[in-house]
């Protein structure tokens, strides 16, 4: 294994901790070694132990199934603006936005909840049995909103059954990838996020045309049947190439937290999503507010996630080239900037511009949000890590919407773009600061 690069986040517990143990006595205890620091010999020890595929047919078929779990889990949870349109307009009018927002931010919460204990389990090699469960989970939800006419019907079935379906899968499907890739991880993950993409892109369009020729509930019935296919793939590819390491503790690492650069990037995955979701649940119905043909209105969340499906592999490609944060940060920066835009759209042609812009510029951080963590540590405690930093994350998802929401009602949507636009330029910021500790630690001067 290479060492780490200067741009790669690496966790140090303090420095009398690291040079009482052992290279292999830290990693079975869930410590994280910075392999720049170890002899030579060391290093060729731990790289034979993990000798990544990083290519081949096998880890290209990991890829796909990654990419179909995520088209049928993030990518549904992604067209969540189009249903949030459409219960305002046509089945729940009488209910606000910012009541049917707390629908769709318990869905984008819960894909990122359930990942402190998925990716615990999965790191002790239970991967295939909550995988299944929550596989049978989410079409059972889907399928019973169709049935839905209520919104504690569409909160129970849409919010909670599809959100945490969704997120046992999630998370230990980033951890398979570290399985199989290493130089080329970024890459990868910018791949699997193309998923989402063309989910969030397809299931809006099949909404927007079939509503009008077989209803509500067949068109959430079509829907279930497309996640079948998709979720099938998944199962049938999807495979631990490493067996379980024992990693002592329980479903956190505690000793992660005591570097303040990975403590403060997780707490920037907070933040920023605090405001990252605002667009994408609003655009529909700002842009009907704006007077858009609301036939018109329903593509845009599509257009916003085909448009991200280039920014994820673009992402993906550059990371590994100039490192992920250097990467992250002037495209979130655009995400937050387009975000302060949006509410002075009045015409169609400039809610496509903010769609196509904002689409690419975010997707290029959420196909990159996960490499840091993937970095952090041995291959045997990724699940865990990327479950903590999932969970922290998942409150700023749960709140984001329904904060939004109702400051467009007091404030609105001038309000909400400040609000929004702004917490997703203060992430920008802390990701300066995680890199300047970086650099510094890499440098020896921390």
């Amino acid at each position: 294994m290479a060492a780490v690069s200067s741009d790669e986040l690496t966790i140090h517990g303090n420095d009398s901790h690291d040079q009482e143990f052992t290279t292999k006595e830290k990693i079975d205890s869930g410590d994280v070694v910075d392999q720049s620091a170890l002899p030579s010999k060391e290093i060729a020890a731990i790289a034979t132990e993990d000798d990544f595929p990083d290519g081949g047919l096998q880890a290209w078929t990991i890829v796909l199934g990654s990419m179909c779990v995520n088209a049928a889990t993030f990518g549904l949870v992604n067209a969540w603006g189009t249903f949030q349109a459409y219960y305002t307009q046509t089945l729940l009018p009488d209910t606000s936005a910012s009541s049917l927002a707390w629908i769709g931010s318990i869905q984008y919460s819960l894909v990122f909840f359930p990942g402190l204990v998925s990716g615990r389990l999965f790191d002790l090699g239970y991967f295939r049995l909550p995988f299944t469960l929550a596989s049978i989970l989410l079409l059972v939800a889907t399928f019973l909103t169709a049935e839905c006419t209520k919104y504690w019907h569409f909160l129970l079935c849409q919010g909670l059954g599809i959100g945490l379906a969704s997120g046992v899968m999630f998370g230990p499907t980033q951890g398979i990838l570290a399985h199989w890739w290493k130089k080329r991880r970024q890459t990868a993950l910018g791949v699997c996020a193309i998923g989402s993409s063309i989910g969030g892109t397809l299931f809006p369009i099949i909404f927007r045309n079939l509503v009008p020729q077989i209803g509500f509930k067949w068109t959430v019935r079509v829907i279930g049947f497309l996640l079948i296919f998709f979720i099938g793939i998944g199962n049938l590819t999807l495979r631990r190439r490493l067996p379980p390491v024992h990693v002592s503790g329980g479903l956190c690492n505690w000793k992660a937290f005591k570097s303040p650069a990975f403590s403060l990037y997780v707490f920037t995955c907070f933040v920023a999503f605090l405001g990252l979701y605002t667009v994408l649940t609003y655009i529909d119905i700002s842009a009907i507010d704006a007077g858009v043909d609301e036939n018109f209105t329903l593509y845009l969340v599509s257009i916003a996630n085909a448009s991200s499906s280039f920014g994820r592999i673009l992402g993906g490609l550059l990371a590994d080239r100039i490192g992920g944060l250097n990467v992250m940060m002037p495209f979130t920066a655009v995400a937050g900037l387009l975000t302060y835009l949006w509410p002075l759209a009045q015409t169609k042609s400039a809610f496509i511009a903010i769609a196509v812009i904002y689409g690419f510029s975010s997707g290029v951080y959420v196909s990159l949000l996960m490499a840091p963590v993937l970095a952090l540590g041995e291959t045997g405690d990724v699940g865990r890590r990327v479950g903590m930093t999932m969970t922290v994350q998942a409150f700023g998802a749960l709140a984001g919407p329904p904060i939004s929401g109702a400051i467009s009602g007091a404030r609105g949507w001038g309000g909400v773009g400040v609000y929004a636009g702004s917490v997703i330029m203060v992430s920008v910021v802390l990701m300066g600061v995680v890199r300047y500790l970086v650099l510094r630690r890499w440098w020896g001067k921390f």
